[in-house]
């Protein structure tokens, strides 16, 4: 059996009569640039995640680099995050002016508030918290570090759209949170999107000018425009496509939690994986399970095996945290996170996964450890 990482044709072929249908009414309306889709986009995601606010973007990359100017990122301002993020995160904090502080990983994957509370100094101004693989962090803990150190916290919750704490949506925490809608994602679409939500209606109006050349949705550039903007819009397209994939996002998430079900049932007695959390495992969080991440003993062979039966892994960030770009200029010492890479992997889990494939996965981990 074959066992891709993520299939990609069957991204598209799951519904193709369904998506057909949207794309021909999209584009024969002429409906390409800030159309009523992407309003309809945005007055959906508001809906489900309780926000005053969303704004679809090009990516989520540029939806964090919005968020940090239109929030007043300082020059040199420092943002706390976790190392185990995309080097995206780092990279918009970067270009808004910003100064990124990766910090360890605590011993549930995410960011560890001890790690960020000894991060803080006179210049930090942002708390990054980043909803890794469809999980959130501690945001108690977070939220208390923040208050009594007077930062603002702000979430990367590009993997986590659905997700909750304590029965709160991933993304509304903070100043503002963000959401890819990468092809790949728990709500992806067929090529790069993203989006920024938030309370704050000057974030909001700042974000909506800024992704639009400084304009804003309906007006034309002219001479009140008064905020550097850029070209960040959503595609009419992509947003077409992700609201009819919204129509069946709960059978998506619920299909993700049962496969994560099967992995747990099937691994949690063995001694070489550490597991993520199970899906029923507590209550204050509701994981939506974007990616599966284990740590494994001999993991790179582990990986070498799966490949020769026909399985696909992934070692997230192409293994490399964000302080381990050295080239970038960090220079922190973070052993847990590097003992974390060491060990970590991805195992094939998307919506698309059948039963009879997440078994064969679990079957040839079995074998390995046997062998």
């Amino acid at each position: 059996m074959r066992v891709p990482f993520f299939d990609w044709p069957r991204l598209y072929l799951e519904r193709a009569d369904e998506f057909r249908a949207v794309i021909e009414t999209t584009l024969s309306g002429g409906r390409f640039i800030l159309q009523q889709d992407v309003a309809d986009l945005e007055r959906r995601l508001e809906s489900l995640l309780g926000v005053k606010h969303a704004i679809a973007v090009s990516d989520g990359t540029n939806a964090m680099l919005l968020g940090f100017r239109a929030a007043g990122l300082r020059a040199r301002g420092e943002v706390i995050l976790s190392s185990h993020s995309f080097i995206a995160a780092a990279q918009s904090i970067h270009h808004a002016g910003g100064t990124p502080v990766p910090v360890e990983l605590g011993p549930d994957g995410m960011v560890d508030p001890s790690a960020v509370e000894a991060a803080v100094t006179a210049r930090t101004q942002f708390v990054m918290a980043v909803q890794v693989n469809g999980r959130t962090c501690d945001m108690d803990r977070l939220r208390t570090i923040a208050d009594r150190e007077g930062l603002q916290i702000v979430e990367d919750a590009a993997q986590a759209l659905g997700a909750r704490y304590k029965g709160r949506y991933a993304g509304t925490f903070g100043l503002w949170g963000i959401f890819s809608f990468y092809p790949s994602k728990t709500l992806g679409g067929f090529g790069d999107g993203g989006a920024l939500v938030t309370d704050d209606d000057e974030i909001a109006r700042r974000v909506r000018m800024m992704r639009n050349h400084g304009a804003g949705d309906d007006k034309v550039i002219s001479a009140d425009v008064a905020v550097w903007g850029t070209n960040s819009r959503l595609d009419n397209m992509h947003a077409a496509i992700l609201n009819k994939k919204l129509e069946y996002y709960g059978e998506a998430i619920a299909r993700r939690r049962a496969i994560a079900a099967r992995y747990d049932a099937a691994f949690r007695s063995m001694r070489q994986l550490s597991l993520p959390a199970a899906p029923d495992e507590g209550t204050d969080r509701f994981d939506v399970f974007q990616n599966y991440e284990i740590e494994a003993e001999d993991r790179d062979h582990l990986r070498a095996y799966l490949a020769e039966r026909g399985i696909g892994t992934i070692v997230q960030w192409g293994g490399i945290a964000v302080h381990r770009f050295r080239g970038l200029g960090f220079r922190q010492s973070l052993p847990r996170t590097d003992r974390f890479f060491e060990r970590c992997l991805l195992l094939p889990l998307h919506h698309m996964l059948t039963d009879k494939e997440a078994d064969y996965v679990i079957r040839q981990v079995r074998a390995f450890y046997r062998k």
